[in-house]
């Protein structure tokens, strides 16, 4: 018996190894993630334009961004596979940082932004959303 157990063991701990060597090191392409990216920069950036007004004017509006925001970073953080999207969500939203999250946080803080400010980090958090979709974009040529 306990010699037809142990090539039993073996073959199981072989195909167990073969399964997680197979297993991709990134997650997969996924649509609904590229667009999630593509439509919060668009909104990001179309709110960004309205940070030279009184931030009480609009604190329905950035609610509703950070509510979109919360949304597509917990669609990506029970995707297997995907640490290094996570990390990047988590830089752009972090609200003590230097990109969405620190921006939002200051237009807060200052009631209103100037226009060459707003300028600047609009183009540095529009690159950080690239940086997102093109990750994305680069686990579908992956997997072809």
């Amino acid at each position: 018996m306990k010699a037809v157990l142990r090539p039993l063991k073996l073959m199981l701990f072989f195909l167990t190894l073969l399964t997680l060597s197979c297993s991709p090191l990134m997650a997969t392409f996924d649509q609904a993630s590229y667009s999630q990216v593509t439509s919060l920069k668009v909104d990001a950036l179309a709110l960004m334009d309205k940070s030279t007004e009184d931030y009480s004017s609009h604190v329905s509006d950035v609610n509703a961004l950070q509510l979109e925001l919360n949304k597509a970073i917990e669609y990506d953080k029970h995707r297997p596979n995907n640490t290094i999207t996570n990390d990047m969500w988590n830089l752009l939203s972090d609200p003590s940082g230097h990109l969405l999250g620190g921006f939002l946080a200051k237009w807060q803080k200052d009631g209103k932004e100037s226009a060459a400010y707003v300028t600047d980090k609009k183009q540095q958090i529009s690159d950080s959303f690239d940086q997102i979709a093109e990750l994305e974009i680069k686990k579908m040529k992956a997997k072809q």
